[in-house]
């Protein structure tokens, strides 16, 4: 079995130092360059903050400007049109906007496993997926788990058709839970504490990735462009955000102060639940045991092939275009517990 490295903050921070030059380089060689979030700032994008208030960007030579973001379709889309230089996106919501035209290329996977689950009340009678037929599934139109419901079912042995679906919106879908206007609901693993305190015992939770549906999340994504005419910048930021994300899994607390001092209104409680499931979804054994952020080919074309099936591909491409490893260090790896 192969070691596992562990950083601490303060080790991160000397390896940064040494991978990337050392000294702080002069203002004037600074690159200016874009990462814009999947959406508002949350636990799981504390290491980047937490890198930018350490001045480790700064010391790779990157002014690093940290963008609000719209969801993953939006973040995908800016980044494969060019207009930020980085992002954050879900992997199959990445591929399905690379089949429309989006010049991205995925450089470090953080989910490794998928967030979505569903979420019920075992005081209505349901015990599990099998009890789902004959309820109401409560979630968005485009949400993702509704788009791919059909892949669950078979996987689960029930009939596609045997729930109804209640639009809700995603602010709406614990008060509706709760209501009893809809009997189950879909939601990533993230705040799995905020509805264990709000519903207690009474909490129903099946997490796709236990059923064995189980794609890439969220990842950073970069213009495929800016990638080829810009690969020290390229490298310097991966490894600079690869080992801010190792930092923070030894020690979370100064992160988690970052976070909070760049953005406001957040729960340091609920934000320090975040990221003990954040944590759980960036392991698995390609992230242990080659890289922390390391994509699996085979697990990427498996992918693949359900975007093909539950969505629409415009133009089909050889997945090796979709990601690459190059840029992360092997010397950094996610720990096995």
């Amino acid at each position: 079995m192969k070691s596992v490295t562990v950083f601490t903050a303060v080790t991160a921070a000397v390896v940064v130092a040494a991978t990337l030059g050392g000294a702080p380089r002069p203002a004037a060689a600074l690159e200016d360059v874009d990462l814009v979030l999947n959406w508002v700032p949350t636990a799981d994008h504390s290491p980047y903050y937490y890198a930018k208030a350490q001045g480790w960007y700064e010391a790779a030579g990157i002014d690093l400007a940290i963008e609000t973001g719209k969801g993953s379709g939006v973040s995908a889309q800016r980044v494969g049109a060019g207009m930020s230089d980085f992002g954050i996106a879900d992997m199959a919501t990445a591929l399905l906007a690379k089949s429309k035209g989006a010049n991205l290329t995925a450089l470090m996977v953080i989910y490794a496993n998928s967030p979505q689950g569903f979420y019920w009340l075992k005081s209505t009678g349901i015990n599990g997926p099998a009890d789902f037929p004959g309820h109401k599934i409560g979630n968005p139109p485009s949400d993702a788990s509704r788009v791919m419901w059909p892949a669950f079912a078979q996987k689960v042995g029930i009939a596609p058709d045997a729930v109804s679906f209640v639009n809700v919106s995603p602010q709406a879908k614990m008060a509706s839970l709760k209501s009893g206007a809809i009997d189950v609901t879909t939601d990533f693993y993230n705040e799995h504490d905020l509805k264990v305190r709000q519903f207690g015992d009474d909490l129903g939770f099946v997490a796709w990735r236990d059923v064995g549906i189980n794609p890439y999340g969220n990842a950073i994504i970069v213009n495929a462009d800016y990638m080829a005419k810009n690969p020290a910048v390229v490298k310097a930021f991966t490894e600079v955000s690869q080992k801010a994300f190792a930092a923070c899994v030894a020690d979370v607390d100064p992160c988690l102060k970052a976070l909070l001092d760049a953005a406001s209104g957040l729960d340091e409680a609920n934000q320090r639940d975040q990221w003990m499931r954040v944590k759980e979804l960036m392991r698995d054994p390609t992230t242990t045991g080659v890289a922390l952020g390391a994509f699996d080919d085979a697990r990427l074309r498996a992918d693949y092939e359900m975007v093909k099936t539950y969505f629409e591909i415009e133009q089909p491409f050889d997945i090796e275009t979709a990601y690459t490893n190059d840029y992360l260090s092997t010397d950094i790896k996610m720990p096995a517990e």
